[in-house]
Formats: C-alpha cells, sequence, structure tokens
C-alpha cells in the first residue's frame, strides 16, 4: 500500500492531519450517522471519501504552507473535490454533489463571495481552469488515497482525465443551479461528520457511542409528594404540554415522556448548567453521552474525559441540554443550520418555560416549534406560568389532538401554596424586615433587574451588614469566578444554617435547586416574578406543606427608561394585581394574573426573516444565509471581554482554549459599541476593559469602562 503522508487536510499548525486520515474518518462518522438516520450507508460513505480528495491539488497543498498571493485567484477545495464525481454511479451524482460543494460554503451569495455559483458569476471558466492547474501531477495521487480508503472499484490504475473533471464540473454547476428550496440532509449528515471527525482527532476511539437512544427509566419513578409522578404518559400522543407548580415533578414527566433522543432546552446559563449536573447524578450511570452545550461547555467536562470534551457541539448525543439560542439558525437558515437540523430530526425537543423570552425570542421559538414539527420532533413543552394566549399559540402548531395535556386539578394545586406576599414602595422600607430575618438566621434572597441595581444594592448589603456572610451573582463575571459562584450559591449558601444574603439577578430565576426563607425583589413582569418566587420554601416534604414564606415585592420605577429591560406597563400590571401585606399567593389564582396581565401578546411576524413559512421552505438548498438580524436584535451576551491584567501579563495570549474562556466575561455587544476599546485578534477577540472595572466580588463594572481608566496603550481614538 503506497504511503501518502506527505499530503495534508491540515496545516501542520491546525495539527497536521494526512488528508487520507481524515477522509477515513469522515466516512467512519458519516456511515453512522446515516445508518441512525436511515439513510444510505453506500452514498453517505462514497460522498464522505470525496468530500475533501480535493485537498491533493498542488494549489491547496502550497496553500496550506505558505500564503497565497492577493493576485491568485480563489481556490475551493470544495470545487477540486467534483472533478472525482466519475468515480460513483452517475446516479449518484446530484448525493455527491451535495455532500461536497456546501460542506463549507453556501453555493451562492455566500459571505465570502467564493460559493461555486458566485465564482462562476466572478470569473465564468477561468475558474474551473485554475483549479485544473497542475491536475495531471496530482490526480494520481488523490486515486491512490481512495484506493487505500478502498473507494468502490476504484485501484491505483483508475484514470480521471481533465475532461472527466470538466464533466462533472459543469454537471454540479448546473445542479447547484437548479437546486430546488428546502434543506439537504445530506449536506447536515456530511457537516456533523466533517466537524466531529476534525475534532476527536486522535481521540476518536474514545468518543461515546453516538446516536443511541438513552435509558430513561429512571424517570418513571413515583411518589405522592410529586404529584405529575403519579401520572401515565401516553404514548398514542406525540407532543406533551405540562402546566404545573414548581416542585411538582415538571422535569420528571417531560424526560419519560421521550422516546428518542432528547434536547433539553432553558433559558439561562446557570439553569442549563444545573439541568446538567442533575440528568447527570439520575443518568450517568446508564446514559454514556450527557452532553452541555454552553461557551463554558467543555469547562465542566474534566481532563480525564478530554474525548466528551472535544464532542460537546457536535452530532450524535444521547442527551444535550442547551439554550434554545443554540438552535435559533433553524428558523433562519444560517450557517450550519442543516447540521443542526439533521442531528434534530425525529429527536425528543424539550422546551421549558419558554414564556420567559422577550417578543422577539418567543416568536423565534414559536418558528422553531414548526420547523422541529416538520422534521419529525416529538416536542415537549413544560411551563409553571404561561399565558393562555401563547399556549393556544403552541397548540395551533402542534395541533391540540397530538398534545398530552397535564393540569394538576385544584386540589392538588392549592398544596403547592407557599408563599406570602407583601408590596413596598422602597427598600429602604424593607430593612426592619432584613434585620429580623438576620436575626433568625434566615437565608435571604436578593434579586433585580439589572446588573448595575444589583452591584449598587451588594454594597449596600456590605456596609449594612458586615458580618453576615453574603455573595453577589450576575451574568458579568468572568466565566470560572462565574462557575465558583454557582457551585458556591448550591453547595454553601443553600444548606447553610447561618444567615447570609445573596444578591442576584434574573440568573436564579429558572431550574437552579435552591430554597431560601426570605426574597426581596424588583417587580418584574408576572410570569418572571413566579419563577423567582420558586427559590423560596422550594422544598417539598411533608413538613413543608402549608407552610408558607414571605416575599417582599418593591413597586416598578415611575421613571420608564429605569423600567429596562422590562416594559413599563407590563411591571405596573403586574405589580398591581399580587396580594398584598402577607396574603397568600394561591396557586389556583396565578393563571387568572397571568392572562389579566398579559390579555394578548403581541406575536412578532418574522416571516419575513424565517426560511420556512407556511410548511414550506424559502430558501434553497445547498444555500445558507450570512447573519439573520433578527438574531442580532437579541443582543444576548455575544461578545466577551478580558481584564488589562489578563492581557498584559500574557494569561489570555499564552493559555489553551479551556483557560481563556475561563478568563472572559460574557458580555452584550450593545454594552461595549461606544465605548472604543482594545480587541484581541486571537481567541474570541475579547475586548479589554480595565482592571478597576473588575472584581471577583462584584464582577465587571460598566460605569467604570472608559478611557480615564486605562494607561495609553489601550485607548483607541
Amino acid at each position: 500500500m503506497s504511503s501518502y503522508n506527505h499530503i495534508l487536510a491540515k496545516s501542520i499548525e491546525n495539527g497536521g492531519i494526512t488528508l487520507e486520515s481524515h477522509l477515513g474518518s469522515v466516512a467512519s462518522f458519516a456511515v453512522l450517522a446515516a445508518r441512525h438516520a436511515g439513510m444510505d450507508i453506500e452514498i453517505a460513505r462514497q460522498g464522505a471519501l470525496l468530500h475533501d480528495i480535493g485537498k491533493a491539488s498542488i494549489v491547496f497543498q502550497r496553500r496550506l504552507r505558505n500564503k497565497p498571493s492577493p493576485l491568485e485567484l480563489p481556490f475551493r477545495h470544495e470545487i477540486a473535490s467534483l472533478f472525482f464525481l466519475k468515480l460513483s454511479h452517475p446516479e449518484l451524482w446530484p448525493f455527491m454533489v451535495s455532500m461536497i460543494i456546501a460542506h463549507h460554503k453556501s453555493i451562492y451569495k455566500d459571505i465570502s463571495t467564493t460559493g461555486i455559483i458566485d465564482l462562476d458569476i466572478e470569473y465564468k471558466e477561468d475558474i474551473l481552469q485554475f483549479h485544473l492547474t497542475g491536475f495531471s501531477s496530482w490526480v494520481a495521487d488523490a486515486i491512490g488515497i481512495l484506493t487505500n480508503l478502498n473507494f468502490p472499484c476504484v485501484t491505483h490504475e483508475t484514470v480521471i482525465t481533465e475532461d472527466d473533471a470538466r464533466e462533472a464540473y459543469f454537471f454540479a454547476l448546473d445542479y447547484c443551479k437548479k437546486s430546488p428550496k428546502g434543506w439537504s440532509p445530506w449536506k447536515g449528515l456530511l457537516i456533523g461528520a466533517d466537524h466531529i471527525a476534525s475534532a476527536v482527532g486522535d481521540f476518536k476511539e474514545n468518543v461515546p457511542i453516538l446516536f443511541a437512544t438513552p435509558n430513561v427509566d429512571y424517570y418513571n419513578r413515583k411518589g405522592d409528594l410529586y404529584p405529575l409522578s403519579l401520572i401515565d404518559s401516553d404514548k398514542a400522543k406525540k407532543h406533551t404540554f405540562v402546566k404545573a407548580p414548581t416542585g411538582a415533578g415538571k422535569t420528571d414527566f417531560l424526560i419519560k415522556r421521550c422516546q428518542g433522543r432528547i434536547f433539553y432546552t432553558l433559558p439561562f446559563q446557570a439553569s442549563i448548567n444545573a439541568m446538567y449536573e442533575r440528568i447527570l447524578h439520575d443518568l450517568g450511570g446508564h446514559v454514556e453521552d450527557i452532553r452541555l452545550l454552553h461557551s463554558i461547555s467543555q469547562l465542566v467536562i474534566n481532563e480525564e474525559h478530554i474525548a466528551k470534551k472535544v464532542i460537546q457541539d457536535k452530532f450524535g448525543a444521547s442527551i444535550k441540554v442547551l439554550t434554545p439560542h443554540q438552535l435559533s439558525s433553524i428558523a433562519f437558515g444560517t450557517r450550519g443550520y442543516e447540521s443542526i437540523l439533521f442531528d434534530l430530526q425525529g429527536s425528543d425537543i424539550i422546551l421549558d418555560e419558554i414564556h420567559t423570552y422577550s417578543d422577539i425570542m418567543q416568536s423565534i421559538v414559536l418558528k422553531m416549534v414548526e420547523v422541529l414539527k416538520h422534521v419529525g420532533c416529538r416536542i415537549h413543552i413544560g411551563t409553571a406560568t404561561m399565558p393562555s394566549v401563547l399556549e393556544e399559540a403552541i397548540f395551533e402548531i402542534l395541533g391540540k389532538e397530538e398534545v398530552q395535556y397535564v393540569q394538576l386539578p385544584d386540589a392538588i394545586l392549592t398544596s403547592f401554596n407557599r408563599h406570602k406576599i407583601y408590596k413596598t414602595t422602597t427598600f429602604t422600607n424593607i430593612l426592619p424586615v432584613l434585620e429580623e430575618a438576620i436575626e433568625q438566621k434566615k437565608k435571604i434572597l436578593i434579586v433585580c433587574n439589572r446588573v448595575s441595581n444589583a452591584q449598587i444594592l451588594f454594597e449596600r448589603m456590605e456596609e449594612f451588614y458586615p458580618k453576615t456572610a453574603k455573595m453577589l451573582i450576575h451574568s458579568r463575571f468572568k466565566r470560572g469566578d462565574r462557575n465558583r459562584l454557582e457551585k458556591e450559591l448550591k453547595d454553601v449558601y443553600n444548606i447553610t444554617p447561618h444567615a447570609c444574603i445573596v444578591v442576584a439577578t434574573q440568573v436564579v430565576e429558572v431550574s437552579l435547586d435552591i430554597s431560601f426563607d426570605l426574597m426581596i425583589t424588583e417587580t418584574a413582569p408576572i410570569d418572571a416574578l413566579i419563577q423567582r418566587f420558586g427559590r423560596i420554601n422550594r422544598k417539598r416534604t411533608a413538613d413543608t406543606i402549608g407552610k408558607y414564606k414571605p416575599i417582599y415585592v418593591i413597586a416598578p420605577p415611575e421613571k420608564n427608561s429605569d423600567c429596562l429591560p422590562y416594559n413599563p406597563k407590563v411591571l405596573k400590571n403586574s405589580f398591581d394585581v399580587l396580594p398584598d401585606n402577607g396574603e397568600l399567593l394561591k396557586e389556583t389564582e396565578l393563571q387568572s394574573l397571568i392572562n389579566s396581565v398579559y390579555p394578548e401578546i403581541e406575536r412578532l411576524d418574522i416571516d419575513l426573516d424565517a426560511v420556512f413559512v407556511n410548511e414550506k421552505w424559502r430558501l434553497k438548498e445547498l444555500c445558507h444565509l450570512p447573519k439573520s438580524a433578527l438574531i442580532e436584535k437579541l443582543d444576548i451576551d455575544s461578545v466577551a471581554c478580558i481584564t488589562q491584567e489578563d492581557d498584559e501579563t500574557g494569561k489570555y495570549r499564552n493559555a489553551n482554549k479551556e483557560e481563556r474562556i475561563l478568563m472572559e466575561i460574557p458580555v452584550r455587544y450593545n454594552s461595549l459599541r461606544w465605548k472604543n476599546l482594545k480587541q484581541l485578534d486571537i481567541g474570541t477577540h475579547p475586548f479589554i476593559i480595565p482592571d478597576i472595572a473588575y472584581s471577583s466580588e462584584r464582577g465587571l463594572d460598566l460605569t467604570k469602562v472608559g478611557p480615564q481608566n486605562y494607561d495609553t496603550n489601550y485607548q483607541i481614538w
């Protein structure tokens, strides 16, 4: 067997993996994926073996070692790979093209304008001739590699001529120009296989079994304290809608309804971290492949399981815990959406507390539900607080007859009453209550709507109660510090027998398993408030039923600008409908409170941006869009900062990927866009903030991010 180790798929700096090794690895994962999806295994294998064979080109190999001249034409190895279509039966050519030509680029209007149709428009046949450069000198190497990989009917004597290459190119170009609207499972399969093969490298043998259905029998457990556990799963119904209070067993019920691989979505980092840890604890001994998908995912997996670290965001997980933002590309056809759809199709999708999102994100999630239903997913929705109008919108998409609808009767709901509500106009009015709670060794949770408010309030708590244990937690910490704080909140403050004060933002609202004694909170929308209340008196035992704990709600600000990020009218209405003077918040009345605040919901019309409308695809196969304006409007934590010290000392520059993630502070781009900050050209391209703007106890203080706090090396004028 001839050796082709001198022909690389990646540069030495990026691992130096040989082309033969890479193609073989991608083919093995492609076959695995095709078998799972019920697709033709031989087509998958041939497409995978051909997808990068154009990297044998002398032009590509030269460019791996030296930067190309700016005067040289663009070279796409996908086009060079097309030259070998003749090795497959002509009936398979459309499948081969789908797997080869667009696994990196959109065929048309690619953001780099280097898709096959883009290049044809710009350069005509000149681009084909350039890709044929030296063809006679490298075609034998490509054939040799495919021979070693046992490509059907290929031997070292097999001949591919330039005429064969031209015929294949023009077939592919014509096919792409005539491609129908829709999404390509073959492209999705190849992208997924390519990504995981590139990621695992030498750890391939340690990768968990992919596409395995998890055994979730554990969640068939029953207990009188958890009324949902006593309700049987109706297997005749494809989808699920569960409305029940926190602590009723929603998570168990949703998971036991699943019949295949599971994607569990939750709104916040803290909530998905907590859910991942919970499922790992429950099923870790029975389900090998449980993954967390987030920017800090790799930090959760320890160094002994490095193979699991590199596949966190790849296809094939038995259970994956993530946020809907990470699935939003399926609604807008942005890059890589086909591989996500391939992974999702036919799976079980749990959408937990989707009403907590902004109006834009709610509309995106509803559009995602349409797409997920279209690709055969079973959709399971759980909520403690959802407006009826949103509920009806979901039923309209899923079809109510296809949904197992579960709602607890009033007699059981009454046993979940656990909060007495007090309303006040200012925080100062509650100081005597706070003082008494500290004397009684109570655990106190104070929740603000904005990070800046939480930081100011935390400083007041340090001033007033210097001897009381306290912590501040919000989203603007270094990820390493945030991990530490989440762990301390759950494992130290949550179980302490002493008085403590935790000041937080919305990060504590959903699925964070803590149970405190007293809450003081700013007014939030009624549904978000009820979620917050679930952190107080959360632990449900025979002794706690019928016992109530206090919650103090501070009136919303008078200025509309101070109400951000919420709608002032919604805040006022939410505050007004709450009981007062220690009255009980009754579970049986929550739906009427929610509906009175949300008599209707303004659903944004996103069809102009969506790629799936009225059960039809609007985007052509093998195309994707460069970005979505709607996703950008969400203003999620899309950029990162690091401190001046972490840059100046070289800590960030010299660190590995995981170490860099620990140093990064996630922020919204709009929070920094006018700050004129230096930005690094490595890692996630973080912005540099002055050291004075960050502390491990208070997080990032945006008011201190200004030119006056930097030395001159960090000012951009």
